[in-house]
């Protein structure tokens, strides 16, 4: 028996039905269909005893109810596999598989809990009786392997293909297309870019058509050469998971029950996915299989295809255009850090050569100088006093990072973030077009999972009918203050964290002064090389790292469970809710550190006297005698290669492992060859939200190649490196880890984009910053200019001689206070130390204040600031007006192929007219006109 099913579609849609204890005769429906607009049509039945629903009221399966109350189901055949392991057909050989349901048949399961199980059976016959009610067709086979489980083969015939391809809004063939030519940027290096393109006699090129959204009534338009390939399987799996998502199977005390995702977490179902088309390692020995899974991982999943460009093409024709448009971006974004990596290495080279050419190093490292300097001691009563000497290998890093490329590398990525984004926008237009994306004209339907929850009946403002939304107004303000306050609630933590890092690398600094300076001399080679700022910035930066794994792994469920309350209406809004979330946090948990390393760090500490306590009772740490910017650049090291080989670890070797043990498992049970379906099902599910993951992972890296750049130059060649890594993994262990996902369509990269442009305003601002207070940069540009030469001088020429003896202040021992002094300083007769900072000496009228010195410093670093700000926006907005979104050729394209779009639907409506025009006067021939008879008179 056939219950009736849940579709909940668009109100022009269900506008017209058959009545709710009628079955509508397909002959007559089709037939009447040419004579009602596409808007007004009801929906379309493509089997017989299938029913369609008035509104959404008008349910699907009758109140599930008793079970013993229910009647027989209509439930798939069974049939043995029938030996063909590369089949992607049913046993006829002609039905074409076009998803694959797996259940484990509850009369076998080894815990036999009697009740929950028949329950389980009942729901899933109900579910799958209505699918044969929708028109699907179902084959189910036993596993090969293990005698439990059975495989539930969809197939979706003509008919509701053609129906369900003009509901969902599918654009499809018109006629072919001699329009679409694709030109390189760099043709006339045709010879070269030849090595890299893919070889076109393996991978052919795609024929390119008009297209326009799919209706039924007007068939004859389409270009259907065949009726098996008119649907390619990709599209023909999208409609088959949009019918599933869709269809219901319980309905108890009001609340419906629908959709395959609800049956699989369930439990009902084990698994519900489209099958590849081949083995990845070799083709299909069917000959009509064009073994495009095995292409793929031949020309870009394997190690040895990775120099060569992406076959973006059969990418988006087998995964669909979201997946097509994700490694196009990131391909995109990998060619562009090319140019920034080079850049940056040169930085760093420029830095690396002229270290040896540093003077302040040198007066650092001098024993005559930096070995005569005491300096005061960094933290209360057990810290001794040590030589400044002790940082002599710490300033030759430093002054690898710290110099004038850092400032010209700054202001080079600050344009080059804006020529990435504005040249993807042109790319993105381009993928728009080529892949007939232009007008994505697909009405996006609600969630199940909010449709689920419509038992609330407001009047709509715009249409005055009722409508059925999930909550009140009241509610909705509810939902959005708890959630915004769980969001907050885990960036407090996230901000206690580094707190507690903070703590840490107070409470150790004491332990690492006391251990590894015992004495004044720097000649212990481990002493030489870790200082204890050097110690105590590599552990916290670990123990940092390690946080922010952790409260990742926890905040990933927290904010989907936060975001699945706020019930978001269609899966853009879902995707687009749970992007900002996820990005919050990110960004505080990854970001966090480095803002305090490098903004916060050394800014507040007061001097040796009077010096500043957090939380009054720990002592805030300084920075080294040549600032806080080689511990920032240590903290970004770790934290972007830990990152990436973390990632490595999660994506590669998990999946690969657990397809080890589940192969071992399977080839310890039988040594039969096991069918296409099977498989897949032992292969890794990726989920809805893989995509998602791999994008949140490529923007925090923009994050750090972006905001943190001036510290450290080589960070796009990390990258780079990694990007390109990337790229192959994704590549492999899509085509050979995972089973085949859902294809979806997209137009762009999402919400993604306006976060990259909120990143890149906000780089501009964090590396002058950075330059400004962070390196010692303007300081010592200061020294040079002003104060090396008189008036505040003695050189007679501009030179940076004597500048660490100037910016280090004098401290009178004496002047400790009690709960600062330390016991070493009477030991070796020590009257003063010294101190990084700009102020007055003891005995000065004004002393222990800021000297001049200082306030020509901070002027400086705040018009460097607004200097450099205004300089790289202005040259952003230009280069932004410059260069438009849509090139004028790409443009030129759209309209064309509208245009001719237009005009080709335009001239089959008049043939279709004159036809019919024809065959009137052709019936009304033989009727004699009488030019006599004149109208009645009234």
């Amino acid at each position: 028996m056939c219950f009736r099913i849940f579709i909940p579609l668009m109100p022009t849609v269900l506008s017209h039905a058959a009545s709710k204890n009628e079955e509508v005769d397909q002959t007559k429906s089709s037939g009447q269909q040419g004579d009602v607009p596409a808007s007004k049509r009801p929906f379309l039945t493509p089997h017989p005893s299938s029913l369609v629903l008035d509104n959404l009221e008008q349910t699907t399966v009758s109140n599930f109810g008793p079970l013993e109350s229910q009647p027989d189901f209509r439930t798939p055949e069974f049939e043995e596999f029938n030996g063909k392991h590369d089949s992607l057909f049913f046993n006829d050989g002609q039905r074409r598989i076009d998803f694959v349901l797996v259940y484990e048949d509850e009369s076998r399961k080894e815990t036999n809990k009697k009740g929950s199980n028949e329950k389980q059976r009942r729901k899933r016959q109900a579910y799958e009786s209505n699918l044969i009610c929708g028109g699907l067709q179902l084959e189910a086979t036993r596993s090969v392997l293990d005698d439990k489980l059975v495989f539930v083969k969809v197939h979706a015939p003509w008919e509701v293909l053609c129906t369900y391809a003009e509901i969902m809004h599918i654009k499809l063939p018109l006629k072919p297309n001699d329009l679409k030519t694709r030109s390189s940027a760099f043709g006339n290096f045709s010879w070269f870019t030849k090595v890299l393109q893919v070889d076109e006699s393996i991978i052919k090129p795609e024929q390119e058509f008009f297209t326009a959204p799919f209706e039924k009534n007007r068939m004859n338009d389409f270009y259907i050469h065949d009726r098996d390939t008119f649907f390619n399987p990709a599209t023909r799996s999208r409609i088959v998971y949009f019918i599933l998502s869709r269809i219901q199977y319980q309905v108890r005390d009001n609340v419906k029950k629908f959709g395959i995702n609800k049956l699989v977490s369930s439990g009902i179902y084990k698994a519900a996915f489209p099958l590849h088309d081949c083995n990845f390692s070799q083709r299909s020995e069917d000959p009509s299989c064009p073994s495009e899974r095995y292409l793929l991982y031949r020309e870009w999943a394997h190690p040895r295809s990775i120099y060569k460009k992406q076959p973006l093409d059969l990418i988006r024709k087998y995964y669909g255009e979201k997946i097509g448009i994700y490694f196009a971006w990131l391909g995109y974004y990998t060619q562009m850090l090319v140019l920034a990596a080079i850049v940056g290495v040169a930085c760093f080279l420029y830095g690396y050569v002229n270290q040896n050419n540093c003077t302040w190093s040198k007066e650092v490292c001098h024993p005559d100088i930096g070995g005569k300097i005491i300096m005061c001691p960094q933290c209360d009563k057990i810290c001794p006093f040590w030589k400044l000497n002790s940082t002599c290998e710490s300033s030759k890093k430093l002054c690898i990072f710290d110099s004038f490329g850092t400032l010209v590398f700054a202001v080079f990525m600050g344009v080059w973030v804006t020529l990435f984004l504005e040249f993807w926008k042109r790319r993105q237009a381009e993928l728009e077009y080529e892949w007939d994306t232009v007008e994505l004209e697909q009405e996006e339907q609600p969630r199940p999972e909010y449709e689920a929850q419509c038992t609330h009946v407001v009047i709509n403002e715009i249409t005055q009918e009722e409508e059925h939304v999930p909550f009140t107004t009241w509610g909705k303000c509810i939902r959005v203050t708890l959630c915004a306050s769980a969001v907050l609630f885990w960036i407090l933590l996230i901000i206690a964290s580094v707190i507690g890092i903070i703590v840490y690398r107070l409470s150790v600094l004491v332990v690492f002064s006391t251990k590894l300076s015992q004495t004044f001399n720097g000649t212990d080679p481990i002493q030489k090389y870790l200082t204890p700022q050097t110690a105590t910035s590599i552990t916290a930066s670990v123990i940092s790292f390690i946080i922010i794994m952790i409260l990742n792994t926890i905040y990933e469920k927290v904010a989907i469970m936060i975001t699945n309350f706020e019930l978001p209406r269609t899966q853009t809004d879902y995707e687009n809710s749970l992007t900002m979330k996820m990005f919050l946090f990110q960004f505080v948990n990854y970001y966090s550190s480095c803002f305090y390393i490098a903004f916060f760090k050394g800014k507040f500490v007061g001097y040796p006297g009077d010096p500043t306590y957090w939380l009054g009772k720990y002592r805030n740490e300084e920075c080294e005698p040549g600032g806080c910017l080689l511990e920032l650049t240590t903290q970004l090291t770790i934290i972007m290669g830990g990152k990436a080989i973390w990632n490595n670890i999660q994506e590669v070797l998990l999946p690969w492992i657990k397809n080890l043990i589940g192969r071992y498992h399977t080839a310890s049970r039988t040594e039969k060859k096991s069918p296409r379906w099977e498989q897949d099902y032992h292969l890794q599910l990726m989920g809805k939200l893989g995509l998602f993951y791999e994008y949140l992972e490529m923007i925090i890296q923009f994050g750090f190649v972006t905001l943190f750049v001036a510290s450290f130059p080589l960070a796009p060649l990390l990258a780079l490196v990694n990007n390109i890594l990337e790229i192959r993994v994704d590549a492999w262990k899509m085509t050979t880890q995972y089973r085949r996902m859902v294809p979806e369509k997209a137009q762009d990269i999402g919400a993604w984009q306006p976060i990259m442009q909120g990143i890149a305003i906000l780089a501009v601002v964090t590396n002058a910053m950075i330059i400004a207070f962070t390196s010692d940069m303007i300081p010592r540009l200061v020294y040079y200019w002003s104060f090396s030469v008189p008036p505040y001088g003695n050189h007679t020429q501009y030179t940076m001689e004597g500048y660490i003896n100037s910016t280090l202040s004098y401290f009178n021992v004496s002047d400790f206070k009690s709960r600062s002094r330390g016991s070493s300083a009477s030991d070796f007769d020590i009257r003063t130390c010294r101190y990084r900072d700009f102020r007055n000496p003891p005995g000065h009228p004004q002393e222990y204040k800021h000297n001049i010195y200082y306030w020509h410093v901070i002027t400086a670093k705040l018009a460097f600031i607004i200097v450099m700000e205004h300089v790289i926006y202005s040259v952003k907005f230009f280069i932004s007006y410059a260069i438009p979104d849509v090139s004028k050729r790409t443009k030129s394209k759209i309209k064309r192929e509208k245009y001719l779009t237009q005009k080709l639907l335009h001239e089959n409506h008049l043939k279709d007219m004159t036809k019919t025009m024809g065959v009137i006067a052709e019936r009304m021939g033989p009727v004699v006109t009488d030019n006599n008879l004149r109208p009645k008179s009234e």
